[in-house]
C-alpha cells in the first residue's frame, strides 16, 4: 500500500481550477520546470506512475492493463491514459514535474505582484479589456504599490490590453508598468496614473478583511469576513492565520454578532485543518463528538483504515472552539463564485446539517473529491502526482455537489458592475443582496458612485494569468500506513 509517511504527513482534498468566463477557453498555467529527467527516465517514471496509481487511486478498478501503454512516452501524455473520465469525473488529478513547487503553492508561497483580477470587456467591439482588481494580497508589491480592491489596469508598459495581447503582456513580466483606468460617465479610459511593481516573494495572508456591521434599529450585529484559502500559518508560526480566525471571531463575538456573512468568492480552498477550524468557530450546536464530514477511500484503504483504527476511523469531528458564535446564529450566508471550492464547498457542505447555510452569487466549482501529492520515495526525480484518493460527505451522508455545476446558489448574483466597491461597502453587490435577504435597506442619502456592467472575458485569475490551485491538504497526524 501507499507510504503515507512519504507524503510529508498529509494528504488533500481539492481541485486544479481553470475557471474562466463562458467567453473564453481555458488556458493553461505556467509550469516552472526543475526536474532533469531526460527521455530516457519516462519508463521508469511511467511505472512508477502505474504502480501508485493501481494501489490507492479511488478508480483504480477502471484502469487500462499495464501491458497496453506505451511506457516510453512523455508521462504527461501517459498520466491522462490513467484519469478515469478526464472530462466528467476525474476532472482533477494532475502530474507534475516540480513536487516542491507544487506544495510550496499549498503554503500560499509564491512570486508574485499580489494581484487577483477579473479581466472584462471595456468596448462594444469585444477588442479592448482590462483587468479589475478583485483584491490585493497583504504584504505584497501591489499593496506597498498602493493599488487596491476597485482599481482598473488598462495597459501594460504603455500597452493596452486587448483580447489578443493580453497573454503576452500579463505573463513572465518580473517588473511592470501598469496604466490604471477610471470610469467616465458610461466608459472606462485610460487616465495618467501609473504603478511599477517587481515581483517578490510573498506567503498570503487569508484573512483578507473582517468588519461588524451595527444595525441596532434592525436588532442586527452582522460579522462580514472575507477569506481567501485555507492556511493555518507560516513555517515560523504554524498556526498564525487560524489563530487570526480566531481573533476574528473573538471580536464578533464581543460585539454580539448575530448575523455572519463569510465571503468564499475568492477562496479555492487549502488545509483541512483550517476549514475545520473555520466551520467550528461557526456551527451552531456542534461539539468535538458532532462529524463535521467522512470520507469514503477505495476499497482497499477503506478496509485498511476501519481495520486498523475502527469503525469510525473516516469519521472527522468539529473542534470545540471558544469563540464559536454558533449560539448566536440562526444562519449563515456565503457568498460564493465559480472559484469557490474544495474546502470552502467542504465548510458549505458540512455546516448544512448544523445551520440554515444561504449561497449568494455564482454556482461553485463542484469538488467533492480529495486527493494527495505522492512523489517518489527513492527520489530519483522532481516527477509527483496529485491523485484523488475518495470522496468527502457531510453527517448526513450528502455529497451531491461534485459536478461541474457544483451547488447551486440560494440567490444568483452576477458579480458584474465595476468599479468593485470595497469589501464591507453595504451596497457592494454580493453583501447588498444578503443584507437585502436579511431586511436590512441600503443607506439613506448616500451618493453612489458610478457603476458600470461589464462582460466578463477570463475571472478569478492571479499574476500571469494563474488561476490557483485549489487543494484541502491535511497537516500533521493522518493515520499513516506503517512501514
Amino acid at each position: 500500500m501507499l507510504n503515507l509517511r512519504k507524503l510529508h504527513l498529509f494528504y488533500v482534498l481539492g481541485v486544479v481550477l481553470t475557471v474562466t468566463g463562458c467567453k473564453d477557453k481555458d488556458v493553461d498555467p505556467a509550469v516552472e520546470t526543475a526536474d532533469s529527467t531526460t527521455a530516457a527516465d519516462y519508463p521508469d517514471i511511467n511505472s512508477w506512475l502505474y504502480d501508485v496509481t493501481n494501489d490507492a487511486y479511488f478508480w483504480y478498478k477502471n484502469l487500462p492493463a499495464e501491458s497496453s501503454l506505451d511506457n516510453s512516452i512523455d508521462p504527461n501524455n501517459y498520466f491522462e491514459k490513467l484519469v478515469y473520465q478526464r472530462a466528467t469525473v476525474d476532472r482533477f488529478s494532475m502530474v507534475t514535474d516540480n513536487i516542491d513547487a507544487l506544495e510550496n503553492e499549498f503554503n500560499g508561497i509564491s512570486k508574485i505582484f499580489g494581484i487577483s483580477y477579473s479581466l472584462s470587456y471595456i468596448d462594444n467591439g469585444n477588442s479592448n479589456i482590462a483587468a479589475f482588481l478583485n483584491y490585493v494580497v497583504k504584504g505584497s508589491p501591489a499593496e506597498t504599490a498602493g493599488l487596491k480592491r476597485g482599481d482598473i489596469l488598462m495597459k501594460v508598459n504603455g500597452t493596452q490590453l486587448t483580447t489578443t495581447n493580453y497573454t503576452s503582456l500579463l505573463s513572465g513580466n518580473e517588473t511592470a508598468t501598469f496604466t490604471l483606468g477610471e470610469l467616465t460617465g458610461s466608459t472606462i479610459v485610460a487616465s495618467s496614473q501609473t504603478v511599477s511593481m517587481t515581483k517578490a516573494q510573498v506567503s498570503e495572508d487569508p484573512v483578507l478583511f473582517s468588519t461588524v456591521i451595527s444595525k441596532p434599529a434592525y436588532g442586527k450585529a452582522i460579522g462580514y469576513l472575507v477569506y481567501t484559502q485555507f492556511i493555518p500559518g507560516t513555517d515560523a508560526e504554524e498556526s498564525k492565520y487560524d489563530n487570526e480566525l480566531r481573533q476574528v471571531f473573538a471580536d464578533f463575538k464581543s460585539k454580539g454578532v448575530n448575523e455572519l456573512v463569510l465571503d468564499l468568492r475568492f477562496n479555492p480552498g487549502g488545509y483541512i485543518s483550517s476549514a475545520e477550524t473555520l466551520a467550528s468557530l461557526i456551527g451552531k450546536g456542534i461539539s468535538s463528538s458532532k462529524i463535521f464530514y467522512t470520507e469514503q477511500w477505495n476499497d482497499k484503504y477503506t478496509a485498511y483504515w476501519q481495520k486498523t483504527q475502527g469503525a469510525d476511523a473516516l469519521n472527522y469531528t468539529f473542534l470545540n472552539e471558544a469563540n464559536n458564535i454558533g449560539s448566536s446564529l440562526g444562519r449563515v450566508f456565503v457568498l460564493t463564485s465559480n472559484g469557490t471550492a474544495s474546502a470552502s464547498e467542504l465548510v458549505i457542505n458540512g455546516l448544512k446539517p448544523y445551520m440554515s447555510v444561504i449561497k449568494i452569487g455564482e454556482h461553485t466549482a463542484g469538488k467533492n473529491l480529495f486527493g494527495s501529492t505522492i512523489s517518489d520515495d527513492q527520489e530519483r526525480w522532481k516527477w509527483g502526482v496529485y491523485m484523488m484518493l475518495g470522496q468527502t460527505a457531510n453527517a448526513n451522508g450528502e455529497s451531491d455537489y461534485g459536478t461541474i455545476n457544483g451547488m447551486t446558489p440560494d440567490y444568483e448574483v452576477e458579480d458584474s458592475k465595476v468599479p468593485y466597491l470595497p469589501f464591507g461597502d453595504e451596497n457592494e453587490t454580493l453583501l447588498r443582496k444578503a443584507l437585502d435577504v436579511m431586511g436590512i435597506p441600503a443607506p439613506d442619502g448616500q451618493r453612489l458612485a458610478a457603476t458600470k456592467s461589464v462582460d466578463t472575458f477570463r475571472n478569478m485569475l492571479h499574476d500571469d494569468l494563474q488561476t490557483k490551485r485549489s487543494f484541502m491538504i491535511r497537516r500533521g497526524n493522518v493515520r499513516p500506513i506503517p512501514q
